[in-house]
């Protein structure tokens, strides 16, 4: 399906049945997980799930993920999709772990493997590491449909931020990952390898051109000055309206400005470098060792 025709098909969100959905905020990284189901099927999704890791021990925990765990198996779901919206670099991705529990197929947007390509070269991954996307069970594309029991969801590419964003709409929502923050933050970065503002301020229009009333739930927030609790759910008529870095009125070349002066101030995320060489192996970390120890690497002057 071209992307004329997914954003068609896409702007019937308005009229589509209202999926349950929770959301799991982990503050460490100020990440929202989802679990979104279908009342009459009880078939779910796990939107971004967390694994906890802390960067000085190199220890992980499982508490965040259990939350979901406790919540899947509490009201009696069957999960079919563990989604990553990309690969994240600010969190690794509990996927695995998940699937192990709760069983569900990872799937992420088909041009990870150019993310991969990328970031393995960077980190001279060994030859287990294939670079064609054969980690996740499935790669969407542009359009794509799938359900979840009676909701129908379309999956959409929304490049800029990574060259692999995917967005998720299901039902009346659409799951935005990192294109979009509430209206008082504005906007993802468009700085990572791969990453182009314009391409960012294109996929966003695509997403503000949904039914004003649309859903849309955010993969992050930080709290924007002024506000004193986190917030994770907005509208298409609310970010058209308010939000500070691309409301209606605001031009390409404007947001590609106020974009590249504002990333060029901005710190590498904290969790990077461990993030990534997970998140591209679909929350796998590499093979152990001879010594049966796994390690994740640190390129030195090379970011």
């Amino acid at each position: 399906m071209t992307e004329g025709g997914a954003l068609v098909e896409a702007s019937r969100c308005g009229d589509a049945p209202r999926p349950e959905i929770a959301a799991f905020f982990d503050e460490s990284t100020y990440t929202v997980t989802y679990v979104v189901h279908d009342a009459a099927t009880r078939e779910a999704a796990v939107i971004d799930s967390v694994l906890d890791f802390d960067a000085a021990s190199g220890r992980t925990r499982h508490a965040s993920a259990d939350r979901v765990v406790d919540y899947v198996t509490l009201n009696n779901l069957k999960v079919l999709w563990l989604l990553e919206t990309h690969a994240h670099a600010d969190h690794i991705s509990a996927a695995p772990y998940l699937q192990q529990r709760l069983g569900g197929r990872i799937a992420i947007g088909a041009e990870i493997v150019g993310v991969q390509q990328v970031f393995g070269t960077l980190f001279n991954a060994d030859g287990d590491f294939v670079r064609d996307g054969s980690q996740f069970d499935h790669l969407f594309t542009d359009g794509e449909s799938f359900r979840i029991g009676g909701l129908e969801a379309l999956a959409l590419h929304v490049p800029g931020h990574t060259p692999a964003d995917m967005a998720y709409v299901i039902g009346d929502a659409v799951f935005v990952g990192d294109t979009l923050f509430m209206p008082d933050y504005g906007t993802a970065r468009a700085d990572f390898p791969g990453g182009d503002a314009g391409q960012l301020y294109r996929s966003i229009r695509r997403l503000l051109s949904l039914p004003a009333e649309t859903r849309l739930f955010l993969c992050h927030d930080y709290k924007a000055p002024g506000r004193d609790a986190y917030a994770w759910e907005t509208t298409v008529a609310a970010q058209r309206k308010g939000n500070v870095h691309v409301h209606d009125g605001v031009s390409q070349e404007a947001f590609v400005a106020m974009r590249t002066a504002r990333d060029a101030g901005l710190s590498m995320p904290a969790l990077i470098l461990p993030a990534v060489q997970v998140n591209m192996r679909a929350g796998h970390f590499p093979a152990p060792e001879a010594n049966g120890v796994t390690y994740l690497k640190l390129p030195v002057n090379a970011v």
